[in-house]
């Protein structure tokens, strides 16, 4: 049985109330705005005149338009983080170790093919891939190959396969119409197994634990 993760994130700092339900008012229209017009179609002005209010408060409460952006994808990674902690199985906990990493990469890619366009939007405030929510999905993966008894620096080897599942080359596999979301998921899992050695399940068994 694996450990649970906790969930890892800096806290915002403490703000007024009226101030946090303006921001939540403008991230409700934000995201209304990019499902109906898409984000090569979205602009702040939209946002603005959707939401009631001025361009400039839009751009002090976001600073730019990928702030905006890389806010709405927090949204959908703290959700994903969620199911990931205590969500139904096999993504969440009660499954065996492999089953949860196949689950964990089928649903990255799906989360990617989904919302690729608003991640290449907000690459500028991204950090190339750095922060909590890279580092959550390294901490939790390393946890699932460890319990699943894989061999090797299992930080070097977390590193590589979530490499398989960055956004770049997600996105661009995913225009191959012969090599979909589906296709790649099953990819993933076939790799999965081939780096988790048969029977892999549960603690290390004898001799020293992987690194």
């Amino acid at each position: 049985m694996t450990r649970p993760l906790p969930v890892i994130g800096t806290a915002p700092p403490p703000v007024r109330s009226d101030a946090s339900r303006n921001r939540e008012a403008l991230l409700c229209a934000a995201r209304r705005l990019v499902e109906e017009v898409g984000v090569a179609g979205f602009s702040m002005d939209c946002l603005a005149a959707r939401a009631g209010v001025g361009k400039g408060t839009v751009f002090r409460r976001f600073g730019s338009r990928s702030g905006l952006f890389t806010a709405l994808l927090d949204e959908f990674e703290r959700s994903f983080q969620h199911q990931v902690l205590a969500g139904p199985p096999p993504l969440g906990p009660g499954a065996d170790p492999v089953q949860r990493l196949e689950a964990f990469g089928r649903h990255r890619l799906r989360f990617l093919a989904e919302r690729g366009e608003l991640l290449r939007a907000a690459e500028a405030d991204l950090r190339g891939g750095a922060g909590p929510p890279a580092d959550f999905a390294r901490m939790h993966v390393r946890v699932l190959l460890r319990a699943a008894a894989a061999p090797g620096d299992l930080d070097v080897l977390s590193f590589y396969l979530l490499s398989c599942l960055e956004a770049p080359l997600s996105a661009h596999l995913a225009g191959v119409r012969s090599l979909g979301v589906d296709r790649l998921g099953d990819g993933w899992a076939d790799l999965v197994r081939r780096v988790v050695p048969p029977g892999g399940r549960g603690p290390h068994p004898g001799g020293p634990a992987p690194r």
